[in-house]
């Protein structure tokens, strides 16, 4: 399935063109703060398999205040030429390619407190 125009962001890695969405409100899990938040990739000329990365930190806007960071383009750059790296064949069908960048991800509310 094809990340939509509206609402996802263009970002050039080697000349190559992809295409990112972060998910405006979190799932419940990130709400929670248990899990922490991700964000999806694509080719943006030729769809095919999903990068989806994992973040370690949790979803700006999670129900606990707890502290996070943007996700800036340099972050997902970083992410999509080590996924590249690992493997990952973006115009190739197939089921999503995860990349956990989740160490040092500490989860639930307790962890907004400290």
């Amino acid at each position: 399935m094809a990340i939509d125009r509206k609402g996802s962001r263009r970002i050039v890695v080697d000349g190559t063109t992809y295409r990112w969405r972060l998910r405006r409100r979190p799932t419940y899990d990130q709400a929670l703060c248990d899990r922490p938040c991700t964000y999806a990739v694509q080719h943006a000329d030729t769809p095919g398999t999903t990068l989806v990365v994992t973040t370690n930190q949790p979803h700006a806007s999670n129900w606990f205040g707890a502290p996070s960071a943007a996700v800036l383009p340099s972050d997902v750059a970083t992410a999509i030429a080590s996924a590249l790296r690992q493997g990952w064949s973006p115009t190739q069908q197939g089921s999503p390619f995860h990349l956990d960048q989740s160490e040092g991800f500490t989860a639930g509310p307790d962890a907004a407190l400290s």
